[in-house]
């Protein structure tokens, strides 16, 4: 019963529009008068939550990407990645790939990656003849770069509910999936505008090329600093970011000049609402998954799942199937931190390491950022665009597929994420 209550509130409160953070803590409070257990366990429970030093990260990061965002590097990226690969067929949609992958790894976040290249590339696309949906479709799929390639703040969660993952190694894990699944992307988008036939942009030439690449470079160093830091065992994770910030802060005031004081207190203000909502989300979602682990869900799911097959193939599958499908329904964030105390039990009983299960899920609930009906990129998208979510859902199937593929081959193919983690063991 006190399940059935903890999961009943829980989504009536999502259904009634509540906020996933009040959603989860009014569930878990209700419960815990219910079943007579002492109210500061569970703020125990919520204030251990987030006294974890790793979780410092966030707002850095959080913070680097605000700044990058209003201090004109993603235009430049832009301009980068179409001198690169604006000449194939259907240029601008294999443009906007590239870019989000340039981007996404500055960033870290797949929201502000669809909200900056988005407003910057959707409207060109537009204007060259692109049908708009196309437009959208490439931007808000191609965003999920920013969880997959580092640095990626969910990256940060799942390590903290996995009960200590190698930050670190989860960053090198999602190099080689990111760069695949953008690889993948790219065809789709080439494949669909082939089919289309969207028009190819003239090349600009080697020494546009090599100038694109001198003004972009300042902000490209930004991921240098903050994953390099940390791969070197330099900085922590938590002092990269910072270096992050700050180099964010020179490079967009100084050096590029366009971070005025207006943008700059737009980007602090953003980034403490951001973060505010992140830490809140945590601190419920720990003393929900308190009550998860006391009523043995992770037993419960683990036992139904290899009821239905023992076969480490078909489990992982049927994980992929969840996953998927609570990434429909609620937020990546809570998430990460409800389901890793669920299903990594199972995927290390079939002998999985819990860093490519970390970078899985980041493929699994990203995608759920560009599905109806709660997908916050796929509404971002919209918006940006003009367009209809049904209108734009009817036609970003093939960019599902390759998703699909390369979270399938991540899966079911270790090497893939694991390769560069075991190089530094």
């Amino acid at each position: 019963m006190g399940l059935f209550l903890l999961f009943g509130l829980f989504f009536a409160g999502l259904i009634a529009g509540v906020p996933v953070a009040f959603a989860l803590g009014f569930a878990t409070v209700v419960v815990f008068l219910y079943e007579g257990l002492p109210l500061f366990v569970a703020f125990q429970r919520i204030v251990s939550g987030i006294s974890v030093f790793s979780l410092l990260a966030i707002p850095f990061f959080i913070f680097a990407g605000e700044l990058m965002l209003q201090g004109g590097i993603a235009v430049r990226l832009v301009r980068l990645a179409s001198a690169a690969v604006g000449s194939i067929r259907g240029g601008l949609g294999v443009v906007n790939v590239a870019s989000s992958m340039l981007f996404g790894g500055i960033s870290g976040s797949a929201v502000a990656d669809t909200s900056a290249l988005g407003s910057i590339l959707i409207p060109v696309m537009k204007e060259k003849g692109y049908d708009a949906d196309y437009a959208v479709n490439v931007t808000v799929t191609s965003s999920i770069a920013g969880v997959v390639i580092p640095p990626s703040h969910n990256m940060i969660l799942y390590a903290v509910a996995a009960g200590g993952v190698s930050v670190s190694s989860l960053f090198l894990a999602g190099i080689v999936p990111g760069i695949i699944m953008c690889l993948f992307l790219g065809v789709a988008a080439y494949l669909v505008a082939v089919r289309r036939g969207y028009p190819a942009e003239a090349f600009p030439g080697w020494s546009f090329l090599a100038r694109s690449f001198v003004y972009a470079f300042p902000g490209l160093f930004t991921a240098v600093i903050i994953v390099g830091g940390v791969l070197s065992g330099i900085m922590t994770v938590t002092e990269s970011g910072a270096f992050g910030a700050i180099y964010a802060i020179v490079v967009t005031a100084l050096v590029y000049r366009e971070l005025d004081w207006e943008r700059f207190k737009t980007a602090v203000l953003t980034s403490v609402k951001t973060t505010s909502l992140v830490m809140i989300l945590v601190a419920t979602a720990m003393a929900f998954a308190y009550l998860l682990t006391l009523y043995r869900v992770p037993d419960m799911l683990a036992n139904g799942i290899t009821s239905i097959s023992d076969n480490p193939l078909v489990i992982l599958l049927l994980i992929n199937i969840v996953l998927l499908v609570l990434g429909m329904v609620m937020d990546m964030a809570a998430l990460i931190l409800i389901c890793t105390p669920i299903f990594l039990p199972l995927a290390r009983e079939i002998g999985m390491d819990p860093v490519q299960f970390g970078i899985i899920i980041m493929m699994n609930l990203g995608l759920g950022l560009c599905t109806p009906p709660v997908g916050a990129c796929l509404f971002v998208g919209c918006v940006v665009g003009g367009v209809r979510i049904d209108q734009a859902v009817r036609t970003i199937w093939p960019f599902y597929l390759a998703i699909i593929a390369a979270l399938l081959l991540v899966t079911y193919i270790p090497s893939i994420s694991m390769y560069l983690p075991n190089l530094t063991k």
